[in-house]
């Protein structure tokens, strides 16, 4: 770190240079001018003459417009979100993270800042070669450690200083462009209008040439210190892309008319040998690495200190701290090491397409944002510069497209990055004081496919256990739950509810705290308590509600307890099940052997009866979640049957594509004596009779020395699918 001696010095210098406590940036200060000037950088003098050498004027105003589209189409995408939200500090990660949440911020964040800083180190060793040019004889790194020592001392003292120096740059890039214009060199021959593109092909030209126009987050990295972002990024930002825009093309054409093709491909310094006064040209391509440094040396601190300021990294409280002028003076001098200590360990070159494609995500996920809440529709996402949808689609399209063109390995290797930062993010929980659009974005998401699904009937294939649950006391469900959830897991889901007429509030925590257990299994679980006076007239009005909604429930849970009373409540509510169309599952749990090891199973099954499709697939749930084995039974009273049962369990094995460890069971004598001699196991499943006999799936359960379900099917599911 800087000395504490140094550190006092330029608080003082700060001081008399008359910052203010907490000086806020116009439109032109805070946005326009950092974009400009990063916008208008060294591609701009040594390589635009390059582009037009290979692909013409009329070549290079097509490479312009098309690279220029997706900054257009993302900074109409940016002006609009700003001018919906109140945008805090840190540009993009504000917007990302108030849009998609912490997590997603983050992980966009924390490379858009790496991107930054390493950014002002390759600007700064484009600054020292240009340098090196003129004072050939000056050691490099002494050079670069001069230039990098400078910049962090301007971006140190205030952001008001610096623009200040920007400015004084702004002035000297100005003054070389008019010396270019003003080129006393004779117009060429041949004025060439399409190239023959002798270098590289097109799409290289143009990946070449496209960080040309990059650099419109300069000024949305200031989003903390403007005194009206919602105004100022979208003016100053647009105003910075169409400027440059002109610019570009108007040198193209400069470059066409007094360059010859090979000059421009041969020369990159033609900008210097055909401009009025050639020195002019060299101080530009200083100031303009020195102009795009600084930029990134003030943006790159802000977004640590946003990223800090949400406990999103390490060492928030140190790097969210503000010194006087609101200034990020710690997260200030931890960028500037990290940037010489990239200047002295190693060539960032190989760096450099790695840093554009963290780029280009940004861009692209702005885009993919404003395109989502537009396709939303939601009443609270209503901006004043309101741009139509397909402005945000091509926006996020062209950023993936431009990432692959440049670079296909270093895209993969980003987007990797960019998903482990967001796991690791997810799993610290991090804690937002605002929300977000993550929620709502999903729900019109499944809204949108629920209306697509309402025009096909419920397929057969895509089957899943889906249960209603009703909880007369959920302080003593715990062991069913846990059965539950062995049928559900992973894709089905649980709608629980209770009959209450008296603390509501107090049998929903219960309630609450009875599922919370699925749910952090990722089991899709809602609850809910229903005030009513009767059991009975309560579940029917749940089940009646159900029925007009989307996602409906496709099987009734209940449980016979020991209370007969509750029986003739079972049967009516079965009776109302099979009006919806929904399947029924009464679980009779064995009071001491509850579900045993949760291992085996034994399928009931009755010879050409058309009830047993839901048992099956239950079974076969239950096979998967408790990694057990199925025992197909039947029973018969004549021996002379046997064979034939036999092989129509083999039959329904193979169509049903059961576990190849599923066994089968022919047994003999009356029912209740092959009760008596079936396999042992965890649970047995029966088919339910309609004539409902509760004495009877008592003593099942007494016989069988085990739990048991008694199932019966709606009619809509297959287990031959």
């Amino acid at each position: 770190m800087i000395p504490e001696s140094i550190r006092n010095r330029l608080s003082w210098f700060a001081k008399s240079t008359g910052a203010p406590k907490s000086h806020k940036f116009s439109t032109f200060a805070g946005v326009f001018t950092p974009d400009v000037l990063t916008i208008l950088g060294v591609i701009m003098y040594l390589r635009l003459g390059w582009v037009v050498g290979n692909a013409g004027f009329l070549g290079a105003v097509l490479i312009i417009l098309l690279a220029k589209s997706i900054t257009l189409f993302t900074g109409l995408s940016m002006s609009s979100i700003t001018t919906n939200i109140r945008i805090g500090a840190g540009g993009a990660y504000s917007i990302i993270s108030k849009s998609l949440g912490l997590e997603a911020g983050g992980s966009i964040g924390i490379p858009l800042y790496i991107a930054q800083t390493l950014s002002a180190a390759l600007y700064i060793i484009g600054f020292t070669e240009s340098w090196l040019r003129v004072f050939p004889n000056h050691s490099y790194l002494l050079v670069a450690c001069i230039a990098w020592f400078a910049i962090l001392i301007i971006s140190y003292i205030s952001a008001n200083f610096a623009i200040k120096i920007q400015y004084i740059v702004m002035a000297i890039i100005g003054l070389s462009l008019v010396s270019f214009f003003a080129s006393p060199a004779e117009p060429v021959g041949e004025f060439v209008l399409l190239g023959k593109f002798e270098d590289a092909s097109f799409w290289k030209v143009f990946a070449i040439f496209f960080p040309a126009v990059t650099g419109i987050m300069a000024g949305a990295n200031m989003s903390g210190d403007l005194k009206d972002p919602r105004k100022s990024i979208p003016k100053g930002t647009m105003s910075s892309i169409l400027l440059t825009m002109v610019i570009y093309i108007s040198l193209a054409y400069m470059a066409a008319r007094i360059g010859t093709s090979t000059e421009l491909r041969s020369n990159q310094m033609i900008m210097v040998d055909k401009a009025l006064f050639g020195p002019i040209i060299i101080a530009g391509i200083m100031g303009a690495t020195f102009s795009s440094a600084l930029g990134s040396m003030l943006g790159a601190p802000r977004i640590l200190q946003a990223l800090a300021q949400q406990n999103t990294i390490p060492l928030s409280s140190f790097f969210a701290k503000k010194a006087g002028g609101n200034e990020p003076r710690n997260a200030t001098i931890f960028t500037g090491l990290i940037v010489i200590a990239a200047l002295v360990l190693g060539n960032l070159n190989m760096l450099a397409a790695l840093i554009t494609m963290f780029f280009l995500i940004t861009y692209g996920m702005l885009n993919l944002i404003v395109f989502i809440q537009q396709s939303m529709g939601i009443i609270s996402f209503r901006p004043t510069f309101k741009v139509p949808r397909i402005v945000p689609a091509l926006g996020a399209l062209g950023c993936l497209f431009i990432m692959f063109l440049i670079n296909p390995v270093f895209s993969v290797v980003a987007i990797i990055i960019i998903i482990m930062i967001y796991v690791g993010l997810e799993r610290m929980g991090l804690k937002s004081h605002s929300s977000d659009i993550r929620g709502g974005m999903f729900l019109a998401i499944a809204e949108r496919f629920s209306r697509i699904s309402m025009k096909f009937p419920r397929q057969q294939v895509t089957w899943k256990p889906d249960l209603l649950v009703p909880i007369d006391d959920p302080k003593v469900w715990a062991g069913p739950l846990h059965f539950i959830k062995n049928i559900v897991y992973p894709a089905g889901s649980i709608f629980a509810f209770t009959i209450q007429t008296k603390h509501v509030e107090d049998y929903q925590a219960n309630l609450d705290s009875l599922l919370s257990s699925l749910k952090t299994e990722g089991i899709l679980t809602t609850s809910s308590v229903i005030e009513d006076t009767r059991f009975l007239h309560g579940s029917k009005l749940v089940l009646q509600t159900l029925k007009a909604g989307l996602f409906q429930p496709n099987i009734l849970f209940l449980t016979l307890s020991g209370d007969r009373d509750k029986d003739k409540d079972i049967q009516e509510l079965i009776r109302e099940s099979q009006r919806f169309d929904m399947g029924t599952i009464i679980l009779r749990q064995h009071p001491r052997m509850a579900f045993g090891m949760q291992k085996n199973v034994n399928l009931w099954l009755r010879d050409r009866s058309p009830h047993w499709h839901l048992a099956m697939l239950i079974a076969l749930q239950l096979q998967v979640n408790w990694d057990g084995k199925i025992n197909l039974v039947t029973a018969t009273s004549e021996k002379e049957d046997v064979k034939r049962l036999y092989t129509f369990l083999e039959k329904l094995n193979d169509q049903a594509r059961l576990p190849s460890m599923t066994e089968f069971h022919v047994l003999q004598g009356s029912f209740e004596k092959t009760l008596e001699s079936a396999p042992r196991v965890d649970l047995n499943i029966f088919g339910l009779s309609e004539a409902l006999d509760f004495k009877f799936m008592r003593r099942t359960s007494e016989l069988t020395q085990s739990s048991c379900l008694f199932v019966c099917d709606s009619g809509t599911e297959n287990a031959l699918v």
